[in-house]
């Protein structure tokens, strides 16, 4: 069962030859969701090729353009492929005023529903769930109204240790109820702990999303343990005093938030156009955090699936 996120772009506001700005898919069991919409994010999804059709969730994190200006070229090419299934927008209260303008002015008739899900930044909710996982926003600190993302599998069902079944003779219409953690009562009114009956079910694996932000700490309660964390990097620590004026991050800062958040891996990116080389960004936070990895346009982290404990 898949659990992946693909980079389609890792700049921040300036694009460069080798990096487009900020958009990534993230492959949920076959879900498709893609997180910000940077300008070039299609011709990615393209590249990389994903269908445009399996697209229903776009998650935007703030309305500056290099997080936003490739949604309107994406609607337009859903429409013009005929797509009839609603899309869901979710982001900041003044996305649905944005997209809808941008329509009107060059006279884009959608084929499909639009769903906008306005979101307050300053709080924290589940803003979509389905039987496979939960999506929850937090807020981040940046100089306008920004939004970071979790994505958090559900529990899965406990596992039957081999031979209880037969053991037991347990019954059908009890397994699912077993599986979900009670007990079994035997009709001698005997009762058989669920813990000699099954094992865990693999652990639900997460994401966190984190751009733009500046370094912030109220952030860690909502990311914490998660098994991978993208967090912006726009800058070295040299160019700290640059970073504290724009209210991003530097690559230090993001790696002490993966250190103290206790995360399994992290992926830096939103990487100013300055740096030709990104290697002093990723040496810098494997200083203090060691499993970093740069966010490079097409890379692809997969969280594997863990086998339950026996």
């Amino acid at each position: 069962m898949t659990f992946s996120l693909t980079v389609l772009g890792s700049s921040s506001a300036l694009p460069t030859s080798e990096r487009f700005p900020t958009a990534q898919v993230l492959n949920v069991q076959e879900r498709f969701f893609l997180i910000d919409c940077g300008e070039g994010a299609q011709m990615q999804l393209r590249r990389l090729r994903f269908r445009l059709g399996r697209l229903d969730h776009v998650f935007i994190s703030h309305l500056h353009g290099d997080h936003v200006f490739g949604l309107f070229g994406l609607l337009s090419s859903l429409a013009l492929t005929g797509r009839e299934t609603p899309l869901h927008l979710y982001g900041p209260p003044g996305l649905e005023k944005v997209v809808i303008q941008h329509m009107d002015m060059f006279d884009i008739h959608l084929s499909f529903e639009v769903i906008f899900h306005p979101l307050a930044c300053e709080k924290s909710s589940v803003i979509f769930e389905d039987k496979v996982l939960t999506v929850r926003h937090f807020p981040l600190h940046h100089r306008i109204p920004d939004c970071g993302y979790l994505f958090r599998e559900k529990e899965r069902k406990r596992r039957f240790i081999p031979g209880v079944l037969e053991k037991y003779d347990i019954p059908i219409a009890l397994r699912t109820g077993i599986q979900m953690g009670n007990d079994l009562t035997l009709e001698d009114g005997r009762v058989i702990p669920n813990e000699a009956l099954t094992t865990p079910g693999p652990p639900p694996r997460s994401y966190a999303f984190c751009s733009d932000t500046a370094y912030y700490r109220a952030m860690i309660p909502f990311i914490r343990g998660v098994d991978l964390l993208y967090h912006e990097a726009t800058f070295s620590n040299e160019d700290v005093q640059r970073a504290q004026e724009t209210l991003h991050s530097t690559a230090r800062q993001a790696a002490l938030i993966a250190r103290e958040a206790e995360v399994k891996k992290l992926i830096i990116g939103h990487f100013s156009a300055r740096y030709k080389d990104l290697q002093v960004l990723l040496d810098e936070a494997r200083e203090i955090f060691p499993e970093t990895w740069l966010a490079e346009d097409g890379a692809r982290f997969d969280v594997p699936l863990e086998k339950g404990t026996l």
